[in-house]
């Protein structure tokens, strides 16, 4: 007979066993399944414990109900009374299936008598896909590398925008933008965010900053920082802000409050006064009356940075691009910034997001971000998940979601035990991200990407194909076999997707040709001599095998061969353009490398005027983009 513990973990969504990328066979074993258990909310660090749970079942949480938007929802309650409230706050009641109304696009919330008692429903009125784009391109950037000095700035983006719209360019893409640690310097990845549903308010523009081809964030962030306080304090609040603020309501405060208290007791709430680690005690509920001025100071931020973002999508959309502006929205958060902080109930404590073994890392990787709970979306009928697509859609046309394999499953890794997959609740998210699609863009739609590399589940192509997400064809990655290198034409690539070379995280085409990136691997420590020298000859054979495809090795050749796949989108990278070696990130490594650190040469304004960007939108004129 099995442990209750190992039946529990799986009624859970806690896989009982799962194959590495080497084929490896792993089972999760009952230390893995408590622990991933504690970290949904379940305590069953026994087994009476788990039959207890497996006895109670999960009728508490809402069943989740998706249809088209505009039709009447179909849900097995027979003749039984309900009380519906939409989306938009209006309730209303009836008896029997039949007599449930037509329901518009959103998120609405049904309660049912049925005979084991009343039974809660998420109604996702979605549309059935979100529409393909037109054959279009675009351009890639690092924002934080767009300035000659300092960090670079939103306003940064306007030269690259009126470049690009004079161009016939469709959209500019840049890193995640999600609010950081301001108050500890060194905590800049752009993948591991405080508040994914908040702004990063060093990208405002301020005048100053050390130049260099490396972006100093412990010189230039305070420097920032202390520029942007007194600019405030220099000002009256103009009424526009004023009405962010009534409109933000205690979301906003409380955020506030996590970054005024951070300047106190720094930027980690889990070491904090147990006090204050709680937004809602008592204590915090009186630093909002002491902290008023700080609070309105970071609020003003925040409202600075969601306007600087909305000018470049407005400005983008009068410069005629199509979608304007391209955001990325990171995997995870980080478990002890102010997201968590503010919404703790939907994220897991006590595991981590990462992957399993593969030829990379024998051991896995853990990424040291908190995922979402899935049992917490469900019970609140998604709405996290929504305010975060929603909050990225409203300043932009277009969003990439990092890792959209973990809309199928999330890898999880316990603190003291090995990690495993966590099923996710796939279909209602991808009804989310189409709803906050179709709101997008100003309300003209927007477009929704998903980073879909790696060892994808069984399944999710076809999901993400049904919903209208476009996967990500990356060149250097899209091959017949890997072994003996033979790359994919362009005429075999997927018509739902964005095309490109690269990605943040991989060499650029000169890298990728000199073997930049092994080099690196090599001088940081994260493989051997002999390593190195078997993997440059294999690249070797690779860009061989690649230039077959090219009738020249330059960057038009590329360019041109990205122009004509099926590939409704196109993304051409700054550092392609601007021949650049060095990637912007190197996984594996922190500070043995300058990961999101390298300057683009001379910043976006040298961009906006170099040569090769016109000669990269002839070619894409060429092939009808």
């Amino acid at each position: 007979m099995s442990d209750a513990r190992l039946e529990l973990a799986y009624a859970r969504g806690i896989h009982a066993s799962y194959h590495d990328q080497m084929g490896v066979y792993h089972e999760t074993g009952v230390e893995t399944a408590v622990a991933l258990l504690g970290a949904l909310g379940i305590s069953a660090q026994t087994e009476e414990e788990a039959r207890a749970h497996l006895a109670a079942g999960d009728a508490d949480l809402p069943w989740d109900i998706v249809f088209e938007a505009g039709t009447q929802p179909w849900v097995d309650i027979g003749g039984a009374s309900w009380r519906l409230t939409r989306e938009d706050g209006v309730e209303t009641e009836g008896q029997g299936v039949e007599s449930l109304p037509v329901l518009p696009l959103g998120i609405h919330r049904l309660v049912a008598d049925l005979p084991h008692g009343p039974q809660r429903m998420t109604l996702l009125a979605a549309p059935k896909t979100i529409p393909m784009p037109a054959r279009a391109w675009g351009m890639t950037v690092p924002l934080y590398a767009l300035s000659e000095t300092g960090i670079g700035a939103y306003d940064d983006l306007l030269p690259l925008i009126d470049a690009l719209g004079a161009r016939g360019g469709s959209f500019l893409g840049m890193n995640p933008v999600h609010a950081g640690f301001p108050t500890d310097p060194g905590l800049f990845s752009p993948y591991t965010p405080s508040h994914r549903r908040r702004l990063n308010v060093l990208h405002l523009q301020t005048a100053g900053g050390t130049d260099g081809p490396l972006v100093s964030y412990e010189t230039d962030g305070p420097e920032r920082r202390e520029m942007l306080r007194a600019e405030f304090k220099a000002s009256s609040p103009p009424k526009a802000f004023v009405d962010y603020v009534t409109a933000e309501g205690r979301s906003l405060e409380t955020f506030a409050l996590h970054q005024a208290l951070s300047e106190r007791y720094g930027p980690f709430w889990s070491g904090w006064p147990e006090a204050y680690q709680h937004p809602d005690s008592s204590a915090c509920d009186a630093a909002r009356v002491d902290l008023r001025e700080e609070i309105a100071f970071h609020s003003w931020l925040q409202w600075r940075a969601e306007t600087a973002l909305a000018k470049a999508q407005q400005a983008a959309k009068a410069a005629g691009m199509r979608h304007g502006l391209y955001v990325d929205l990171a995997v995870g958060t980080h478990p002890h910034g102010a997201e968590t902080w503010e919404d703790r109930e939907s994220f897991a404590f006590g595991a981590a997001l990462g992957a399993p073994p593969d030829a990379f890392s024998a051991e896995g990787q853990n990424w040291g971000l908190a995922p979402f709970n899935p049992i917490a979306l469900r019970d609140k009928a998604y709405a996290p998940l929504a305010e975060t697509f929603a909050r990225q859609l409203r300043v932009s046309g277009m969003l990439r979601i990092d890792h959209i394999l973990g809309f199928e499953r999330t890898f999880w890794v316990p603190q003291d035990a090995p990690g495993t997959y966590v099923t996710m609740p796939r279909d209602s998210m991808l009804a989310v991200a189409r709803i906050e699609a179709a709101r997008g863009n100003g309300g003209e739609g927007g477009i929704i990407i998903g980073e879909d590399l790696g060892n994808i589940p069984d399944g999710l192509s076809g999901a993400l194909a049904g919903s209208g997400v476009l996967g990500c064809r990356v060149a250097m990655f899209e091959r017949w076999n890997w072994e003996d290198p033979e790359f994919k034409p362009a005429e075999a690539y997927d018509a739902a997707a964005i095309a490109s070379f690269s990605t943040h995280d991989l060499p650029t085409w000169q890298g990728w040709r000199q073997g930049a990136d092994i080099a690196a691997r090599l001088q940081t420590g994260g493989i051997k001599p002999d390593q190195a020298a078997q993997e440059q000859a294999h690249r070797r054979r690779e860009t061989t095998a690649f230039d077959r495809l090219l009738p020249a090795t330059d960057q038009d050749a590329l360019h041109m061969f990205l122009a004509r796949t099926p590939s409704r989108l196109v993304a051409v990278q700054a550092e392609i353009i601007l021949d650049m070696v060095e990637q912007q990130n190197l996984p594996g490594t922190t500070s043995e490398y300058p990961n999101w650190r390298l300057r683009l040469p001379g910043g976006a304004r040298a961009l906006a005027r170099h040569e090769k960007l016109e000669r990269v939108a002839e070619i894409m004129r060429m092939n009808d983009r």
